[in-house]
Formats: structure tokens, C-alpha cells, sequence
């Protein structure tokens, strides 16, 4: 995230007038950065909350960067873009979402609200993991009495309760979102037939 609090897009696209639209699609919402080949998204990936990776291109190909980027820990979600139909090789592969080329603008821009939406709810979870264990360690430490005196120990207490509505609440969105998606898609493809 940018210090303006903007989202930092990455697009990989070997295909200059592609990669020129999806920024000019996303330039408005998100901080865009372009990467033209595999080695230079490597070198620009740090940093980004979304990918948008080709996945055929020359040299390294975006099957290669996406299993560098989890190799290294980035902490980023990677929808990988491509004009080859998903196929069964995609099961062990460790993307977050898959867009068929050509992509809409609308869906483009609902795949990466999508991912920072799950990025959230992925953060909340951590932190609630996080203060809920040094809840019991505490607990295991102190004495009733000396939790109950501590300020502390009830704003822990207030920020465990705070994080977990917001975690259920996302949770619910994403939930929602997801039926939402399935019966979007359910009725699209009715209308193809």
C-alpha cells in the first residue's frame, strides 16, 4: 500500500498496449506499476498487494515468477491473466485467482477488489491469532484478580472482541460475495446456451 493508502497494483505483461490499458483501467483506484518481463516483476514485486501476471511470456514465464514470488514469502495475492483455458496443471499452482484474456475491465477490477478483500480478512485472522495467544499467555501468568486490575489486559481483551466482529463481518462479505459470484456466473452461462 502506497503512503496515500492506495493499493499497488503490479501488471506483468509482456504485450506493451495490453499492459497500457490495464493501466489505464486501474490508474483512478490503485497505484500501478508495469513490469514487462518475468525478472523485472521479480525485481518490483516487493511491496505490491496485487499481481496481475501474464502467464505466458518469454523468458521466465508467469508459472515461473508466481512460484519465485511464494518461494520468497511476498506477501502479496497473484490472479494470474492468461489467453490458455485453465487446465487440470492449475491445481498445484499457487495463484489466488485466474482471469481468462481478454478480460473486461469490470471484471478486472472486481478480481483485484476480490483479493485485497481476502488480503484483508487474512490480516484480521493473523492479528486476532496473534493477541488471542498472548491472551493465554497471560492467563496462564496472571492471576484473575491481577487480569481483571490490568488496563491493558482489557483493551487486549477490547481488540480481540473488536477484531473478531470485523473478521466475522468479512467473512459474511466474502461468503455473500462469493454466492453472489457463483449465481452471476450461473446466470451468464444460462444465457449463452
Amino acid at each position: 500500500m502506497t503512503d496515500d493508502g492506495r493499493p499497488v497494483v503490479l501488471v506483468v505483461e509482456d504485450q506493451p498496449d495490453v499492459a497500457e490499458t490495464y493501466e489505464l483501467w486501474l490508474a483512478d483506484e490503485y497505484e500501478v506499476r508495469r513490469a514487462a518481463t518475468g525478472e523485472e516483476a521479480l525485481s518490483l514485486v516487493e511491496g505490491t498487494d496485487v499481481v496481475l501476471l501474464d502467464r505466458m511470456m518469454p523468458g521466465l514465464s508467469g508459472d515461473e515468477v508466481l512460484s519465485e514470488i511464494r518461494a520468497r514469502g511476498v506477501d502479496c495475492r497473484v490472479a494470474m491473466v492468461s489467453a490458455v483455458d485453465p487446465d487440470f496443471d492449475i491445481v498445484e499452482m499457487g495463484f489466488d485467482d485466474y482471469v481468462t484474456k481478454p478480460p473486461r475491465r469490470e471484471d478486472l477490477l472486481g478480481t483485484i477488489e476480490d483479493l485485497l478483500e481476502r488480503s484483508e480478512y487474512q490480516s484480521h485472522v493473523r492479528r486476532q491469532r496473534s493477541l488471542a495467544r498472548k491472551k493465554a499467555l497471560l492467563e496462564d501468568q496472571k492471576s484473575p484478580e491481577e487480569l481483571a486490575a490490568s488496563d491493558a489486559f482489557q483493551d487486549l481483551l477490547a481488540e480481540i472482541e473488536s477484531l473478531r466482529e470485523e473478521t466475522d463481518e468479512a467473512s459474511d462479505q466474502l461468503a455473500d460475495d462469493t454466492a453472489f459470484l457463483a449465481t452471476l456466473r450461473d446466470l451468464t452461462e444460462d444465457e449463452d446456451d
